[in-house]
């Protein structure tokens, strides 16, 4: 059993910052890959960013050069640093962790951006 706790969302003006933050626990030896996906109001799911194990970054265009994906690997965390935050990157934020060939979701974050 894996569990993935988001934290770090809220509410901030649009221009502002927010650092969320994935702790993976349970039964694994190793985490393949990190992610994080966000989901608007009527929209579907879509990827923000990932990281592999070997650090290998990638990002959806809407956020390009705003976010940075990191992870501590001895802390089983992933991090996401939302610089220039928009109001439409206001959604539920989710981790997800690839550990063997099995996807794992977080419960989500809430982040919502004002104008």
């Amino acid at each position: 059993q894996v569990q993935l706790v988001e934290s770090g969302g809220g509410l901030v003006q649009a221009g502002g910052s927010l650092n969320l933050s994935c702790v993976a626990s349970g039964s694994f030896i190793s985490i393949s890959d990190l992610g994080w996906y966000r989901q608007a109001p009527g929209k579907q799911r879509e990827v923000v960013a990932s990281i592999t194990n070997s650090g290998r970054t990638n990002y959806g265009g809407a956020v390009q050069g705003r976010f940075a994906i990191s992870r501590d690997n001895a802390k089983n965390t992933a991090y996401l640093q939302m610089n220039s935050l928009k109001p439409e990157d206001t959604a539920v934020y989710y981790c997800n962790a690839r550990i063997w060939v099995t996807d794992y979701w977080g419960q989500g974050t809430q982040v919502t951006v004002s104008s």
